[in-house]
C-alpha cells in the first residue's frame, strides 16, 4: 500500500507542475518598462523643439530653462505612478488559479479514486488468483482484517471462505460459509461450496453436506456442481439409483467428450454396476424394480477377511508410533468407498485384522455384495482415512469375501 501511494504522489506533482507552473509563469508582464521609454522618446522630442525654437528665437531662455523643467517634472510622476501601482496592486488573478490547481487536484485524484477504485487493490497482488483466492499468509491476513471491520460483506466472506479451502483449512471456510449462506440465502452456489468444505472436514458428504445439496438443489434443479455432489454423496451412502438420476441430469448440461462428460460417464457405470452387484444381478435393473427385495450373497458371517498387517522396516524412520493406522475393505472394481474400516496405531503394529459385514459404513455397501475386493492398510499421517501425500500404504490383490490369512505389507508411500 506504501509503495501505492509513493507512486500516486509522484504522478499527482508531475500533473501539477504540468498544469500549473505554466499558469505562473505566463502571468502577462508589467509593461511600465515600455511606457517610460516611450515617454522618455517624447521628452527627448519636445526638448529638441525647444531648442530648435531657442536656436530661432521663437523662445527666450528664461521661457526654454522653465518648458525643461515643467517637462521633467511631468515624467518623474508618471514613473512614480507607475511603480506605486505595481507593488500596490492585486495578486494577479493567474497565480490563484495556479495555486488552486496545486490545492485541488491531488484532493479531487483521492476522492474520485476511492469513489470509484478498486480496493482489492491494497492486496498483494502476487497472493491473489483466480475468483480473489489468497494464497499465502500476508494476503489471508489482510483479508481477516477486511472481514473483521466489515463482517456483514458477501464479497470479503466469500474471498475469505475460498482462500481457507485453496490452504486447507475446511473448519474455517466452512464457517464463513455458513455466514454466507445466512447474509445470501437464495444463492445455490453458496450451498453447494458450504457442502463441499463441510464434506472435507469431516471427511464426508453424508449427513449435513446433503442436506446443504438438497437445499443448493432446491433454488437450482440444474445447479451442476450440486448434482456432482449429491451424486457422490448418494454413492457413499449407498443410494445407486438416486446417483444416476443426479449424475444423469448433469451429464446432459456437459459438453460430449469433454473431460468432464467422461467422468461423469464413468461414474455412471460404476453406479450402475454396483447397483447390479447390490442385488445380485450382473447388469443394472431398470428402476421400477428398485423395491424389490435385496437378495444376500453369502450367509451372515462368511464374508469376514481376516489377515496381519505389517510395516516394511524401511519404512519405519517415516512412520510415528501415534500414527493413525486404518484396515480397509473396498470393492476391487466400482465405488471406492469403504466396505468395512478398522482404526488402530501404529503402535499396534504387527496387527491381526478381521473385516466384516457388521463394520459396514451402510447396510447397502458390504462386503458380502461383492464378488471381490481389497483389503488395504493405510498409516495416516493427518488422521483421515483419505489418502494424503506422505502417507504409508500397502495393499491387497483381488480376494473372494472370506479369505483368511491374507498378509499386508505396508510397503510404499502415497504420492
Amino acid at each position: 500500500m506504501t509503495t501505492f501511494w509513493i507512486i500516486c504522489a509522484a504522478l499527482s506533482i508531475v500533473a501539477i507542475l504540468f498544469v500549473a507552473l505554466p499558469l505562473w509563469r505566463g502571468i502577462s508582464k508589467d509593461n511600465s518598462v515600455a511606457r517610460d521609454a516611450a515617454n522618455l522618446e517624447i521628452l527627448r522630442d519636445q526638448i529638441a523643439e525647444m531648442d530648435a525654437d531657442l536656436k530661432n528665437g521663437l523662445l527666450t531662455p528664461e521661457l526654454h530653462e522653465q518648458g525643461r523643467r515643467e517637462l521633467q517634472a511631468r515624467l518623474m510622476e508618471e514613473v512614480g505612478d507607475n511603480k506605486g501601482s505595481e507593488v500596490s496592486g492585486k495578486p494577479h488573478p493567474l497565480k490563484i488559479l495556479a495555486i488552486a490547481l496545486a490545492v485541488l487536484l491531488p484532493l479531487a485524484s483521492v476522492g474520485l479514486y476511492l469513489k470509484i477504485g478498486n480496493p482489492n487493490a491494497f492486496l498483494p497482488q502476487a497472493a491473489l488468483g483466480t475468483g480473489g483466492i489468497v494464497r499465502d499468509e500476508a494476503g489471508l491476513n489482510a483479508l481477516e482484517q477486511r472481514s473483521a471491520q466489515n463482517p456483514n460483506d458477501p464479497e470479503v466472506l466469500l474471498m475469505l471462505a475460498r482462500s481457507y479451502v485453496e490452504l486447507g483449512r475446511y473448519a474455517d471456510g466452512a464457517r464463513k460459509y455458513d455466514s454466507l449462506v445466512k447474509l445470501v440465502p437464495d444463492e445455490p452456489m453458496l450451498w453447494a461450496d458450504y457442502a463441499d468444505a463441510l464434506a472435507m472436514t469431516h471427511n464426508t458428504l453424508v449427513g449435513a453436506p446433503t442436506k446443504l445439496l438438497d437445499r443448493a438443489l432446491q433454488l437450482d434443479p440444474n445447479f451442476a456442481k450440486a448434482l456432482a455432489l449429491s451424486g457422490t454423496a448418494a454413492m457413499e451412502r449407498g443410494d445407486f439409483v438416486a446417483a444416476i438420476q443426479h449424475w444423469e441430469k448433469l451429464l446432459k448440461q456437459l459438453q460430449p467428450g469433454s473431460e468432464d462428460a467422461r467422468m461423469i460417464e464413468e461414474g455412471l457405470k460404476q453406479a450402475r454396476l454396483f447397483l447390479a452387484q447390490s442385488r445380485g444381478g450382473k447388469a443394472a435393473p431398470a428402476l421400477d424394480q428398485i423395491n424389490e427385495p435385496v437378495s444376500k450373497v453369502q450367509a451372515a458371517g462368511n464374508e469376514r477377511i481376516t489377515g496381519t498387517v505389517t510395516l516394511d522396516d524401511a519404512l519405519k524412520s517415516q512412520a510415528d508410533p501415534n500414527d493413525t493406522l486404518f484396515v480397509l475393505a473396498r470393492a476391487a472394481q466400482g465405488p471406492k468407498m469403504p466396505l468395512a474400516i478398522l482404526r488402530k496405531q501404529v503402535k499396534d503394529l504387527p496387527v491381526r485384522f478381521s473385516l466384516d459385514d457388521s463394520m459396514a459404513m451402510s447396510p447397502q455397501m458390504k462386503i458380502s455384495d461383492f464378488d471381490q475386493v481389497v483389503v488395504i492398510a493405510r498409516i495416516s499421517k493427518s488422521g483421515k482415512a483419505m489418502p494424503q501425500p506422505g502417507d504409508l500404504q500397502g495393499m491387497s490383490k483381488p480376494l473372494a469375501p472370506g479369505a483368511k490369512g491374507i498378509d499386508i505389507d505396508i510397503d510404499q508411500a502415497v504420492r
